[in-house]
């Protein structure tokens, strides 16, 4: 055991020998503001967090807060108050800094909600230490992992609970940069399709003689052999009708794997392009694809494609209901649920951020997040359990009743991804559903748990 070691397991003895937490209170009661800005970054369109008359006819009689929140109003924001020194997390936290283990990533959250919460209630939280392992060596770098237990409470009422547990980790060196990417030769045939691209549109070249398509474009038509070459506009979709996935050798300006696909377009020819958004196992023969434009600098717009996934119009919000008695839920043992489909652009994941009152600079800061170990900011994981809600109660309905959300990340979710949630609800116990959930995006699962729930339509 090295000095390091020993200092952070006396450190761990030393604050779970305290035991728990004095009360730490949130800055401001339950309130109608942080609600609405949660609700709009998360894009969560229930009636019962943000419509009086309709949360007044729900199984609620009146407007609540997300139960997803229980931990964001005690969090503690960008200019922390002072408090008395005694939170687990923070002397955990202080002395793995200490150590050299400066970066935070959160892995776990397991959420049980007792009540909704009301607005004007005070909440407050207590915190004790439940366990320090390590060191662990992680795709992220070396590693200790923190877990907690946290209990909030409305007076002496007890609301909310949550284990979360945090990987407090020393960055591995970061890779060496992979270069500028492999630009392509530009002659008098082909230049009308990269002035296609800079403008957004997928050219196709036709012969000015026989009306022949081509692709890659070329001096003389291969039908007629005409040499009078034009043009038409593409209508940007397709199938893939071959794929590769490349391993090696590196390429500049790519991490490897990546996917590499050659797709049937409607007008009758073939392109090849790179398959972004997708892992290579998610990738099959048949996929429709739609074209995106990737600009890498003013010079030069690479075409390359995505997944082109149905888009299913919200349906309204069904109307109040009655709360189904134990004898009615509606239960469908693995019943899937409806795909939900997000782009994870840089203002979800700012916006999210700051709707959960995390302040955490890899949230915010792409330069930041780089040099912490990361690509670019990323989901954090008060995000993704209010988007595992969202996708659940938007199948469920409004007056589904959250009973626990439970959530283990994975891979980072970037800025610039896609996030996929899919589901599947199987029966639970007294009445529950449980509603296995899954989000994935370029690089993996980022995300697996459950929800329980009782009541809704769904």
């Amino acid at each position: 055991m090295t000095s390091d070691e020993e200092v952070i397991r006396q450190a761990a003895a030393g604050v779970a020998a305290a035991g728990e937490s004095g009360p730490r209170p949130a800055p401001d009661p339950v309130n109608l503001p942080m609600i609405r800005h949660w609700v709009q970054a998360m894009g969560d369109t229930n009636p019962v967090y943000l419509d009086a008359e309709f949360a007044a006819r729900s199984v609620h009689g009146g407007l609540v807060a997300p139960p997803a929140m229980a931990q964001v109003w005690t969090m503690r924001g960008l200019q922390p108050a002072e408090d008395n020194g005694d939170d687990p997390l923070g002397l955990m936290s202080a002395a793995l800094d200490e150590a050299g283990f400066t970066s935070v990533v959160a892995t776990n959250s397991d959420q049980e909600y007792y009540r909704y919460l009301r607005h004007g209630e005070h909440v407050t939280v207590r915190t004790s230490l439940e366990s320090v392992t390590g060191p662990k060596l992680t795709a992220l770098g070396e590693g200790w992992f923190v877990t907690t237990r946290s209990t909030w409470y409305v007076g002496t009422e007890a609301v909310a609970s949550m284990m979360f547990r945090v990987l407090k980790f020393r960055p591995s060196p970061p890779r060496p940069s992979i270069g500028d990417v492999l630009r392509p030769a530009i002659s008098r045939d082909t230049e009308f399709f990269w002035a296609g691209t800079a403008r957004h549109e997928l050219r196709i070249q036709r012969c000015g003689e026989c009306g022949a398509l081509r692709h890659p474009p070329g001096p003389t038509c291969l039908a007629c052999g005409g040499a009078k070459p034009d043009y038409v506009v593409a209508a940007g979709t397709g199938e893939i009708y071959s794929y590769v996935v490349h391993h090696h050798p590196p390429v500049p300006g790519r991490q490897v794997p990546f996917v590499v696909a050659l797709v049937q377009l409607p007008e009758g020819v073939r392109m090849v392009g790179e398959l972004l958004g997708a892992s290579p196992e998610q990738v099959r023969i048949g996929m429709p694809v739609r074209i995106e434009f990737a600009r890498v600098d003013e010079e030069l717009t690479l075409p390359a494609w995505r997944e082109d996934r149905p888009q299913v119009a919200a349906a309204p919000p069904p109307a109040a209901t009655p709360p189904a008695t134990e004898g009615e839920q509606n239960t469908h043992p693995g019943e899937a649920l409806p795909e939900l489909v997000l782009d994870v652009t840089p203002t979800l994941v700012i916006s999210t951020a700051i709707s959960t009152r995390d302040f955490q600079d890899v949230h915010h800061d792409r330069d930041q997040a780089v040099q912490r170990g990361g690509k670019d900011i990323f989901l954090n994981i008060l995000t993704t359990t209010g988007l595992v809600q969202r996708y659940v109660t938007d199948w469920a309905g409004p007056d589904a009743l959250v009973r626990a959300i439970a959530i283990r990340l994975g891979v980072p979710c970037y800025a610039g991804d896609t996030l996929t949630f899919s589901g599947r609800a199987v029966p639970g116990d007294a009445g529950e559903r449980v509603v296995e959930v899954t989000g994935r995006c370029a690089l993996g699962n980022h995300v697996t748990g459950t929800v329980r729930i009782t009541g809704g339509a769904a």
